[in-house]
């Protein structure tokens, strides 16, 4: 069956984007990991994949136009099949986009009697029959398959505004806003909190209050499995005055999710950050405990506040186990967990890696980075001397700048630095735009801004894509060297050990010297054992002498 494509949610502020290019034209085969197109959005270029298999049989945005989100932009299935129904608003796969479906809508009216009778249930199950709209769960990074719903932000029953977040959504990258882009009254809930929906699954229904939505939710459950995670619907107008109690009974304290996650508005977070105010002394006065900037604009410390932390901090058992005894704990994979397993995995049985070492003596790097933090507005570290120094030779090596794309090797004209940070779910990449550009000042100031959102888990897609290169650095926490897997599409990436000193042979005897052992893995397809060699031997002549770096 042709499946639709929409344009996708691609940053928490986007309600549109303009095709920049098509990578794929009508009658091309594509398979579920080709990008179709790049996107221009509020906040980059970016690439849309249609996770659908079989031939693109149409294209509904031509390249330099626009789309809201959610609008169709392509169609692909079965060479040859009819896939005029699918952009009417006759599929189940295709609803959720008024804005996209009201002009082929008006079709079936002006169509001739047999097609009409052909289906005549259609009107009785389609969104814009019911004048109901769709959610659906949106792409909200570039490697992102599935989200987990962490949190509704409105119940069934609940008025709804076009701008309203109605969940927050947990991707491999960080914990997201999902906005609705519809008003009126939230009818359905597909995905209960705690569970997780593909993208482009059905995750719940606006429309007008009173609205029956039980057809369409079983002609949509019939061609989306995610939408039958909750199965009664029919219970649907009782639930709102159920519920309408307990949430009032907790509205004075902040509300968390199932998941111990505060709920906060963006805004709110950022402002209580910068005030120094934990979210959990803060009481909500948003929908459901929701924390918003007023309660922290309002907001006045409690006394006993260290108090009531010091349980709930005791309350984090560490590992113990009765002598004798046997046991184990399974703990779920976070959205972030899987997709590093799945594309690590892929990176490392694909990429036929291989390994180039070498030691760095930074002694006129150590020397240089002193001189340069007493007048430098932010303090410059090791790791930003070192990003500094691989982006001015990849400028001079522009072929360890690349990646394997198939049929051909793609080589960068522009230099963009991902830094590894560990968080606590996993690993997250921040990139550095144009690092070779940038003084060290600037670097380590955008890379102070970005670690801070990565562990807060508040990168915006644009902020954690477009590597072109990668630096991981364990060399503060005592790693002396090891080997690092490449992050694609990357051919390469850099694993920094330690500065340690070295007992050395000089001409007057043995002296000391500080030295860091850098690893490059390289993907063989792409790179050739001599071009990295030559690659690390600048990063080298600039790391041992930084003042090249300015020439």
């Amino acid at each position: 069956m042709a499946e639709v494509i929409r344009m996708p949610l691609l940053s928490d502020t986007m309600t549109e984007g303009k095709i920049v290019t098509w990578n794929k034209k009508v009658g091309d085969k594509v398979k579920s990991d080709d990008v179709l197109a790049d996107v221009e959005t509020d906040k980059a270029t970016m690439e849309v994949v249609g996770y659908a298999d079989g031939v693109l049989l149409y294209i509904g945005v031509p390249e330099g136009q626009v789309a809201k989100v959610n609008d169709v932009i392509a169609v692909v299935g079965k060479a040859g099949e009819d896939y005029k129904a699918l952009i009417a608003g006759g599929s189940t796969s295709a609803g959720g986009s008024p804005q996209a479906n009201a002009a082929p809508a008006a079709a079936p009216a002006q169509a001739p009697a047999p097609q009409a009778s052909a289906a005549p249930a259609a009107p009785a199950v389609t969104p814009e029959s019911l004048g109901a709209t769709v959610i659906r769960m949106p792409l909200l990074s570039d490697t992102m398959t599935e989200g987990k719903i962490v949190t509704w932000n409105k119940k069934v029953g609940d008025a709804v505004k076009s701008d309203d977040v109605l969940a927050d959504v947990e991707t491999d990258k960080a914990t997201m806003e999902v906005v609705g882009y519809a008003a009126g009254t939230l009818l359905y809930i597909g995905v209960p909190e705690g569970q997780a929906a593909k993208v482009n699954d059905i995750i719940a229904i606006v429309g007008k209050a009173g609205t029956d939505v039980n057809a369409l939710v079983a002609s949509l459950n019939s061609g989306s499995p995610a939408a039958q995670a909750t199965g009664a619907p029919a219970a649907q107008p009782a639930q709102p005055g159920e519920s309408t109690a307990p949430q009032t009974a907790a509205a004075p304290t902040a509300q968390s999710d199932a998941g111990g996650r505060l709920k906060a508005s963006p805004l709110a977070r950022r402002i209580a950050a910068d005030k120094g105010i934990s979210l959990s002394d803060v009481s909500g006065s948003g929908d459901g405990g929701r924390i918003i900037k007023r309660d922290i604009d309002t907001f006045v410390p409690a006394a006993k506040a260290p108090a009531q932390q010091g349980p709930a901090k005791a309350a984090v058992p560490a590992f113990s186990a009765a002598p004798g005894t046997e046991g184990f704990t399974d703990l779920p994979n976070s959205q972030m967990r899987k997709v590093i397993a799945r594309r690590l995995a892929e990176s490392k049985f694909s990429a036929p890696h291989f390994y180039l070492k070498i030691e760095v003596n930074m002694d006129n790097s150590i020397s240089a980075r002193k001189a340069l933090n007493e007048i430098s507005p932010v303090k410059i570290s090791f790791n930003d001397l070192i990003i500094k120094a691989a982006a001015m030779a990849l400028r001079r090596h522009p072929a360890v700048n690349a990646s394997w794309m198939g049929d051909f090797i793609r080589q960068y004209n522009h230099v963009h630095i991902g830094s590894a940070v560990a968080i606590e779910d996993g690993l997250i990449v921040p990139v550095i735009r144009f690092a070779d550009q940038k003084s060290l000042s600037q670097i380590a100031s955008e890379a102070k801004d970005l670690y801070e959102k990565a562990k807060n888990k508040k990168l915006q897609p644009n902020e954690f894509s477009g590597n072109t290169f990668t630096i991981s650095n364990l060399g503060m926490m005592d790693i002396e060297e090891f080997t690092a897997i490449i992050n694609p599409p990357d051919s390469c990436i850099l694993a920094v050990g330690k500065i340690e000193e070295k007992v050395v042979r000089t001409p007057e005897g043995f002296g000391v010297i500080n030295v860091m052992k850098l690893t490059l893995s390289c993907d063989h397809r792409s790179v050739d054992g001599a071009v990295g060699a030559a690659f690390l031997q600048t990063l080298k002549k600039f790391l041992e002498n930084p003042v090249a770096m300015l020439a």
